[in-house]
């Protein structure tokens, strides 16, 4: 006796499992066109903006700020970027500090350390500042308030003077819409 038996051999094609994986080489190569126009035709706008400084001055209407709470008691961001907004600085986050990191004192990042914008920033606190460079492309200023933040100035500088024709990357800075009534804002 052998324990092979034969098999008997289908009358019909099943045309199920052809048929399926068509429709799954279809849905692959569908994908692989779709994420390749993605990475190749980006329709993100531009991270800033060179503009040649009128009267040769930045303005903090020119500067687009990011508040952060880094050990300062709570409210404190908040409080900060509402006096940031009245002097005319363009705040666009007012949150915790993003890494969770817990400072002393008072830090800026941003392009340069030396940049007009952190100047501009730091003409607005009380006290010494650290200032990071990081490369951000979109030449935003992110303030960081520790423990032991000293406070803003009463009247922090109004403008940064710069050489003549200077050329700026500025932020995008896109003027707020109101939401149309019933439609959500995120």
């Amino acid at each position: 006796m052998s324990a092979f038996h034969p098999q008997p051999r289908p009358h019909s094609i099943h045309w199920r499992t052809p048929i399926t994986m068509v429709v799954l080489l279809g849905v692959l190569v569908g994908g692989a066109w779709w994420g390749w126009n993605s990475l190749t035709e980006t329709s993100a706008e531009p991270n800033c903006v060179d503009t040649l400084m009128a009267n040769d001055r930045l303005t903090p209407k020119q500067v687009s700020v990011n508040v952060y709470n880094g050990g300062a008691k709570a409210g404190t961001a908040a409080a900060v970027a509402g006096i940031l907004r009245k002097r005319g600085f363009h705040v666009a986050k007012v949150a915790n500090e993003p890494n969770g990191d817990k400072i002393t004192g008072v830090a800026l990042r941003g392009t340069e350390a030396n940049g007009p914008e952190m100047q501009l920033v730091a003409g607005q606190v009380k006290g010494k500042l650290k200032a990071t460079a990081d490369k951000r492309p979109d030449h935003t200023v992110d303030l960081v308030l520790g423990q032991g933040y000293p406070g803003l100035r009463d009247q922090g500088i109004p403008s940064i003077a710069l050489p003549k024709n200077t050329t700026l990357c500025l932020p995008s800075i896109r003027p707020s819409q109101p939401v149309p009534s019933g439609q959500n804002p995120n």
